[in-house]
């Protein structure tokens, strides 16, 4: 996931000058795999569904929200981006891109299903086995990436694993229900 178009210049733990390089906006990229996970387990709520429909579904709520996230920055930040320019306003949506990004792997899923033979709950259930796995990887990485101990990377699993489980929950018990 690419993102935040300014770099990460920064001194470590003990002063020491880090070198550049591009930021990932690992926020951005958890959210949207919650949000697609949220996507498909609802979506079970409607009754029978078409894999084309659940991947339209995923992808246009992943640029709903990634263009709301955009102009929510913009309108947020405005003492900030008092005058945006195009320049701005394509950075700040460079910036959220990663929210629609997480989209693309769950409906992927979706998408390669038959070929998996798995029927429609199966592809909804591995479809939200994407969308988690890949939070859940996402905010490894920030931590990995952020220099965590290894106990702040677990830990950083188990609250994103929580996250998920409630929306795994939520899944089954729309599904009986």
């Amino acid at each position: 996931m690419t993102g935040r178009a300014d770099t990460d210049d920064a001194a470590d733990d003990k002063g020491r000058h880090r070198p550049e390089r591009p930021r990932t906006d690992y926020g951005g990229a958890v959210y949207g795999a919650l949000l697609a996970a949220s996507v498909v387990a609802g979506t079970g709520a409607l009754g029978p569904y078409h894999r084309v429909g659940l991947v339209v579904i995923l992808l246009v709520t992943g640029l709903v929200f990634w263009a709301a996230h955009a102009y929510s920055r913009l309108v947020g930040e405005r003492d900030t981006y008092r005058h945006p320019t195009w320049a701005v306003i394509g950075r700040v949506a460079r910036d959220e891109w990663p929210i629609f990004q997480a989209a693309v792997p769950p409906a992927l899923a979706v998408a390669i299903s038959p070929l998996l033979g798995l029927d429609l709950e199966g592809t909804a259930w591995f479809a939200l086995s994407v969308a988690l796995a890949e939070q859940i990887g996402w905010a490894g990485a920030a931590e990995v990436r952020a220099g965590g101990s290894r106990r702040r990377v677990l830990a950083s699993g188990v609250v994103n694993l929580v996250l998920g489980l409630v929306i795994v929950i939520l899944k089954a018990f729309l599904h009986e229900h």
